[in-house]
């Protein structure tokens, strides 16, 4: 029973919450990026490149025993049991990476940011005042100063 009190503790801290949510949250954002990729990004450059689908850009290295090459697709080669080099999936992948690496980047240094104004507007201005006869820093309620032994108002 005590087992179970502490695991129940662990999981209701809000870190373990927050974690939770944040990988729920990060392997949605993961999908949108792979589709905006996929979907929205290469298509455009295959084309521009001269009608190349990145997503079936591969080398062949070992014939399938199934069925002898040419390949038209990833999935062919796969069923034919052919050894190959995905050259297209891999750029999408460095893409899809890029594009998520840059966002958590973006938003790290954004919640940085607001903790250095969080910090600034916290810390409280010290009291003090200058020791007019040697003009030291002082504390504001200082009678003597510390640095000249002069008598203060």
């Amino acid at each position: 029973m005590v087992i179970l009190k502490e695991f129940k503790e662990f999981a209701m801290r809000g870190n373990v919450i927050d974690l939770a949510i944040g990988v729920v949250i990060g392997g949605a954002f993961g999908a949108i990026v792979k589709s905006l990729v996929d979907d929205m990004i290469m298509p455009p450059i295959g084309l521009l490149i001269g009608n190349v689908d990145f997503s079936n850009l591969f080398w062949v290295l070992k014939d399938g025993a199934k069925t002898a090459g040419p390949y038209v697709s990833v999935a062919a080669a796969r069923e034919a049991g052919a050894v190959t080099l995905n050259i297209g999936l891999f750029i999408n992948a460095v893409i899809s990476f890029t594009i998520v690496a840059f966002a958590i980047f973006m938003l790290v240094k954004t919640i940085n940011r607001l903790k250095r104004e969080e910090k600034a507007e916290e810390a409280p201005t010290p009291a003090s005042k200058e020791c007019r006869y040697c003009l030291s820093s002082i504390p504001e309620k200082a009678t003597r100063c510390p640095h000249c032994t002069s008598q203060l108002d």
